[in-house]
């Protein structure tokens, strides 16, 4: 089979699409013949020796995939040879073939294509458990979504819409602004023409928005949090800008708001009964109509590292996917 390989860490054209042995699944294990990956932003991070987590070399990137199980080991029984799944692999997903752990696997939803499986767990379910779980959004509350054009922003704008919130989206352009706005966005800002910290004044009356979602950092974070409301919640999703920022503790004091980091992967693996909620309530507003994931470029194994530069661009909308087997 047919993998894209991290020999050395670097940017993405240092990866390498190589011929390597089939995987076999061990107890516990499942093989899956993959159909389609997404990429995500700690894939730009894994190959350059970024990320938390550090496999080691050689390894294929990819965190996120959707495809057909081909081979269960001893021990398996919530799926078999056939079943469509979803699985969130951490790294590995680029590659013809993937064997992992059976309890990181999925169902996908009825009617769900593959393209749209590979874009669903890790953006909308780093979205649910933020917003439900960590800022307790609520109905009739104010959202304001930092990078809301990306993969994680559309959930966001998704996801506060299905539980009532009013929805500020922002985003460094108008085309991407118009993304937004066909995924429910209520308002927009764009932060590339307009001042964020005004804009948001008028957009809230004065009030400041209650619930933050910051997939961005640099830049944007403090003049946000600066027009957070009295209660705030300011959920720290990651740093697409490339830069941590810095928070003046003040800000927090004076607004008695809070500072709330969101970190999926552990919070998948340490609760996994409410990870397991999660999913199933996230299934549910998919087939209801109010998850639709957006894919906004499709390349083959082979050009993965172009998907790869794309998304660290910050040109991408939505979600950008690999076709592998599909």
């Amino acid at each position: 089979m047919k993998a894209l390989l991290c020999k050395q860490f670097g940017p993405p054209e240092s990866l390498v699409l190589e011929d390597v042995p089939s995987p076999k699944a061990g107890a516990g294990e499942v093989v899956i013949s993959v159909k389609a990956a997404s990429v995500n932003f700690p894939d730009v991070l894994i190959i350059q020796n970024k990320y938390q987590v550090k496999p080691p070399l050689p390894f294929s990137p990819g965190s996120e995939l959707a495809g057909v199980v081909k081979e269960v080991g001893a021990g398996v029984h919530n799926v078999k040879p056939g079943d469509k799944v979803i699985a969130v692999t951490t790294f590995g997903a680029f590659a013809e073939e993937v064997k992992t752990e059976s309890g990181r696997l999925l169902p996908m939803p009825a009617g769900m294509s593959f393209e749209a499986a590979a874009s669903f767990v890790l953006t909308y379910g780093t979205t649910d458990h933020a917003l439900r779980d960590r800022a307790q959004l609520k109905a009739g509350e104010s959202l304001l979504v930092l990078g809301a054009a990306g993969g994680v922003g559309v959930a966001a704008i998704e996801v506060g819409k299905a539980l009532g919130a009013r929805v500020i989206a922002c985003a460094s352009s108008e085309e991407k602004l118009e993304v937004c706005r066909q995924h429910g966005a209520d308002e927009t800002i764009n932060y590339s023409a307009e001042d964020l910290r005004e804009r948001i004044k008028v957009l809230t009356g004065g009030k400041g928005v209650d619930v933050i979602y910051d997939a961005v950092g640099g830049p944007y974070t403090e003049p946000a949090f600066r027009s957070i409301a009295w209660r705030g919640r300011h959920l720290v999703i990651g740093f697409a800008a490339g830069d941590i920022p810095k928070l003046p503790l003040n800000l927090p004091l004076l607004k008695g708001a809070s500072v709330v980091g969101v970190y999926w992967g552990d919070y998948a693996r340490r609760e996994p009964q409410a990870f397991a909620e999660s999913a199933r309530q996230l299934a549910r507003w998919y087939l209801e109509g109010k998850l639709k994931p957006h894919v906004s470029a499709r390349f083959p194994l082979e050009r993965a590292a172009d998907a790869m530069n794309l998304l660290a661009s910050r040109k991408a909308k939505g979600k950008v996917v690999v076709s592998i087997g599909a």
